[in-house]
């Protein structure tokens, strides 16, 4: 129950009743079936309005799943590559990643040493960098290239 004397009410049409006593407020707010529901507390004199708490709660919540439904969550998608890739292999590679940025989802890159290409990391490097060069204008590096074991790991984000 709200503890000030007055209150502005407003009816369930929208309509200002003007200022009343709460109690009175209450009491008409009972005759419609309602509730009397404070909107702004900080005003002077408080407003109240007359609500039916279980529709204006069904109402919020079917907003709240309509906006839930139109939201696109956003995925990561893996490329894998190897650091001596043809050329062909790579424009392959390369359509995937741009098909995945332009769809909204975020893009992990994957390049894999074998044996002794351990020993080549700057080819790696360079083939990361050459990835981040052609996807510049749609997409920005949201984790650069970093060592993992026998793996270096890229993550794309879209622009």
């Amino acid at each position: 129950m709200i503890n000030v004397p007055k209150v502005r009410v407003i009816d369930d049409e929208g309509e200002n009743l003007g200022v009343m006593y709460t109690r009175e407020a209450i009491e008409q707010a009972n005759d419609k079936g309602l509730n009397l529901v404070e909107v702004s507390p900080n005003a002077d004199p408080p407003v109240c309005k007359f609500l039916d708490v279980g529709k204006y709660r069904y109402e919020a919540q079917k907003k709240a799943n309509a906006a839930r439904k139109t939201q696109k969550t956003q995925d990561i998608k893996e490329v894998k590559m190897r650091p001596n890739i043809d050329t062909h292999d790579y424009d392959v590679k390369m359509r995937n990643v741009n098909k995945f940025i332009e769809h909204g989802d975020k893009v992990k890159i994957t390049l894999r040493f074998r044996g002794r290409e351990m020993a080549h990391q700057h080819l790696g490097m360079d083939l990361l960098k050459r990835v981040q060069d052609d996807v510049a204008e749609i997409a920005k590096v949201e984790a650069f290239p970093r060592l993992e074991g026998r793996q270096m790991l890229m993550v794309l984000a879209p622009k």
